[in-house]
């Protein structure tokens, strides 16, 4: 038996995965936000630990013997979560996250001092990176700086509590921008752009090597054996594409979670910063990814059934599961600003074309429409640094919504797929990453694709008048920015 930790924004997932890579268990406990000024996004560290404790006990309990059996432990976690450390091991203060926004004048900083960081780093200095947020407690929070002894990823700093070891894996060290991802190495230059050495970082290792053994306290704890190796693990996305199989290059998938990704496989270092594409170390060795990020996907139809009162499913189920063409109101989901295509941490949403005869439907596909709309942009960003991508996997909580499917294949023109598991795709890959630190085995035998539940195809009826929209759609972002 494998264990997979998801160490999500909103959650923790845990998966048992049998020898015959099914999934027999699952288990999740839900995590708290902070927002407390504006652009920021904060979380207590010791939430993911006790969340993830909390979701193994809920499996030990009720899995005892399967739990038992488990002979690796797999972590995933949100990437570029600023996780501070004294010489003690305690954090800081309280978490820095990915969708935070508040170190845009320290990006700019970075490149400044570190003319080649682009180069190195394969990525434009952007908000949500983790060496910005030092930059900024250094400047405003410079009484903990001076007591940082070590700056850990959110499952890296899990994996520290549950095992006593301070490790990470190239994927999610690759959203740093403190790699050299190419190397696939930490780089003393960049380092030393935020005040920082190699002291400060924890020692790296694949995604599917062991890098720590359970300690002895949680393997009794949960009746295991004294020897369950932790492996290297992924960052969330790095994940996902284990999970789906996408290890070989150009497979590619679309990520409809908290925030979402357009992700492709590749089998070198492409850089693509002038077009906000990241480019990352892939959890296996010797390959890489390229991705576009939206920092607002499910969260902003999330965010709207918060505001409407109504659960989610509820919002969509007038729809159907399908509708004729785009709504007349269209919607930009910048609600925590955006990445992939223009690297602008103070954009935000909105709403245009509302008027009197406006109802909660329109609204509604209003805002799924306009998500799908950036994940086109997301698109045509990685098809311009790496040629066209023709088909892709749908994951994530999104990916429960056919109508949302049908939406994204009608506005990206190629053919979406809804596959199993979809929505435990990284605790899945995670449980993978657990199973190849342990037996060593050829990737492909174990990193196998899902079956896929249903795909859907752009409708000729539909994607003419998605084009349209998508054009209209194009020209608010920078009218907006004009104004704001």
């Amino acid at each position: 038996m494998y264990l997979g930790v998801d160490i999500g924004t909103s959650g923790v997932k845990a998966v048992l995965v049998n020898e015959a890579g099914a999934m027999v268990a699952t288990a999740a406990r839900e995590l708290a936000l902070s927002h407390p000024a504006p652009l920021w996004s904060e979380q207590d560290a010791d939430a993911w630990v006790e969340a993830a404790i909390g979701a193994i006990d809920d499996l030990a309990a009720a899995h005892p013997r399967d739990v038992a059996g488990v002979r690796g432990i797999g972590l995933s976690g949100q990437m570029h979560g600023a996780t501070l450390l004294e010489a003690d091991g305690r954090p800081l203060r309280p978490a820095i996250l990915w969708n935070d926004g508040r170190s845009h004048a320290e990006c700019i900083e970075l490149e400044r001092r570190c003319p080649s960081l682009r180069a190195i780093a394969g990525n434009l200095a952007m908000p949500g990176f983790t060496a910005p947020k030092l930059l900024w407690v250094a400047r405003h929070e410079p009484d903990i700086f001076e007591r940082v002894a070590k700056v850990l990823l959110p499952k890296a700093y899990v994996r520290y509590r549950l095992t006593g070891e301070m490790a990470e894996d190239m994927s999610d060290a690759s959203g740093t921008l403190w790699l050299d991802v190419g190397r696939r190495d930490w780089s003393a230059e960049l380092l030393n752009a935020t005040g920082l050495d190699l002291h400060h970082m924890p020692r790296l290792v694949e995604g599917s090597e062991v890098s720590a053994v359970l300690a002895g306290e949680f393997a009794q704890r949960w009746g295991m054996a004294r020897d369950v190796v932790v492996a290297g693990g992924a960052g969330d996305n790095a994940a996902s594409a284990i999970g789906l199989g996408a290890i070989a290059p150009g497979d590619a998938f679309l990520s409809l979670g908290t925030s979402g990704v357009v992700f492709r496989v590749t089998d070198r270092f492409a850089p693509a910063p002038e077009a906000a594409v990241h480019a990352f170390c892939h959890a296996l060795p010797d390959l890489w990814h390229q991705m576009g990020v939206m920092l607002s996907a499910a969260a902003s139809l999330a965010w709207l059934a918060n505001v409407m009162e109504t659960p989610a499913a509820a919002l969509l189920a007038p729809l159907g599961q399908r509708v004729d063409g785009p709504s007349p109101v269209k919607f930009l989901p910048y609600l925590d600003g955006e990445r992939t295509p223009h690297n602008d941490a103070a954009a935000s949403g909105a709403f245009v074309g509302l008027r009197a005869a406006t109802g909660r439907n329109q609204i509604v596909q209003a805002v799924l429409e306009g998500v799908a709309f950036a994940a086109r942009d997301n698109l045509a960003a990685l098809s311009a640094a790496g040629g066209a991508i023709t088909d892709v996997d749908l994951v994530g909580g999104g990916s429960r919504s056919p109508l949302w499917a049908q939406i994204c294949a009608d506005v990206l023109g190629i053919a979406v797929h809804r596959v199993e598991e979809g929505e435990v795709g990284a605790a899945l890959g995670a449980a993978r990453l657990g199973r190849l630190a342990v037996s060593g085995e050829d990737p492909a035998q174990v990193c196998t694709r899902p079956r896929r539940l249903a795909s859907f195809t752009p409708r000729a009826s539909a994607a003419s008048a998605y084009d349209e929209a998508y054009r209209s759609w194009r020209k608010l972002y920078p009218a907006l920015k004009e104004t704001t």
